[in-house]
C-alpha cells in the first residue's frame, strides 16, 4: 500500500511539475469570476422588475445557477480527460514506463496509484469550483441550493467515470487516440440525454430506450442529470419549457448511481488487468 500511496504523491506533484493542475485552476477561478459578475448583473435586473421579482427571482436563479453548475461539470469532464489521456501511454511512448515499471513494483500499482492521485485532483477541482458557483449564487441572492452533498458527489463520480475510462484507454491506445475515444464517447452520450429527454416529452420509447442505451456506454451525461434533479426545485422541474441541459424531463433512476461506481470501478479494474499484461 505504501508503494501505492508513492505513486500517488508522484502523481499529483507530476500534474504541477506540467502546470496542468495551475492552467485549470486558473481557468477555473477566470470562469467563477465572469459568472460572478454575470450573475450578479442579471439579478440587478431582475430586482428592478418590481412586483414581478418575487415571482421572477428564484426561478431565475435557479436556472442561472444550474447553468454555472452545468458548464462546471463540463469542465470537470474535459479536465479528467486530458489529465489523465497521457499518463500511462505518453510514458508508454516516451520509454520512461520502463524504468518505472521494476520488479518491486508491480504494474497494477502503478495504474491505481497514478489513478488515486488524479482521482483527488479532479474531486478538488469539482469541489472548488462547483462550490465556487454555489456561494456566488447564496451571498448575491441568499437562496441555497437543494441536496448540495449528495449533487456534487454525482459531479466528482462523473469525472471519475471519465478518469477510468481515460486510464483503461491509456493502457492500449496512444495519448491522441485515447483523447479522441473519450471525448467522442461523450459526445454519444450527450446526444443519446438529448434524445432520451425529447422522448420522454413526445411519450417515444424508442428514443427514450435509445438514450438509455447510450448512458450505459459511458454514464456521465445521466449523472450530471441525476445531480440536476436533485440541485433543482419542484418548480423547475415540472416546467418543461426550460427542459434541456439543466431542467430535466425524464429522470434517472436511482440505479444509475450504482452502474456508475460499478463502471468507475471496473474500469479500473480492466485498467490494471490490461497493463499487466502489455508487453512493454
Amino acid at each position: 500500500m505504501n508503494t501505492v500511496l508513492t505513486i500517488t504523491r508522484l502523481t499529483i506533484r507530476e500534474t504541477q511539475r506540467r502546470r496542468i493542475l495551475w492552467v485549470a485552476l486558473l481557468m477555473g477561478v477566470a470562469f467563477l469570476a465572469v459568472y460572478g459578475l454575470g450573475f450578479h448583473y442579471i439579478f440587478v435586473e431582475v430586482e428592478r422588475s418590481g412586483y414581478r421579482a418575487a415571482a421572477l427571482t428564484a426561478t431565475t436563479v435557479d436556472f442561472l445557477r444550474m447553468a454555472g453548475l452545468y458548464a462546471i461539470y463540463f469542465l470537470v469532464i474535459a479536465m479528467s480527460a486530458l489529465v489523465s489521456a497521457n499518463t500511462i501511454s505518453g510514458e508508454l511512448e516516451s520509454h520512461t514506463m520502463e524504468s518505472v515499471v521494476t520488479k518491486p513494483i508491480r504494474r497494477w500499482q502503478v495504474v491505481l496509484g497514478k489513478w488515486l492521485g488524479l482521482a483527488i485532483i479532479v474531486a478538488a477541482y469539482t469541489l472548488l469550483l462547483a462550490g465556487g458557483v454555489i456561494a456566488i449564487v447564496f451571498m448575491r441572492s441568499r437562496l441555497m441550493v437543494a441536496n448540495a452533498p449528495a449533487g456534487l458527489g454525482l459531479m466528482v463520480l462523473g469525472g471519475l467515470t471519465m478518469l477510468s475510462l481515460t486510464i483503461l484507454g491509456g493502457t492500449r491506445l496512444s495519448t491522441l487516440a485515447n483523447g479522441a475515444l473519450a471525448f467522442m464517447l461523450y459526445g454519444v452520450a450527450f446526444i443519446g440525454g438529448w434524445v432520451e429527454q425529447i422522448g420522454a416529452v413526445l411519450r417515444n420509447e424508442t428514443a427514450v430506450d435509445l438514450g438509455i442505451f447510450s448512458s450505459l456506454i459511458m454514464p456521465a451525461d445521466v449523472l450530471w442529470k441525476r445531480a440536476a434533479t436533485l440541485f433543482q426545485t419542484p418548480t423547475a422541474l415540472g416546467d418543461l419549457n426550460l427542459a434541456g441541459p439543466f431542467v430535466v424531463a425524464s429522470q434517472p433512476h436511482d440505479r444509475v448511481i450504482l452502474y456508475a461506481i460499478f463502471y468507475a470501478l471496473g474500469l479500473l479494474a480492466l485498467a490494471m488487468w490490461s497493463f499487466s499484461r502489455r508487453d512493454l
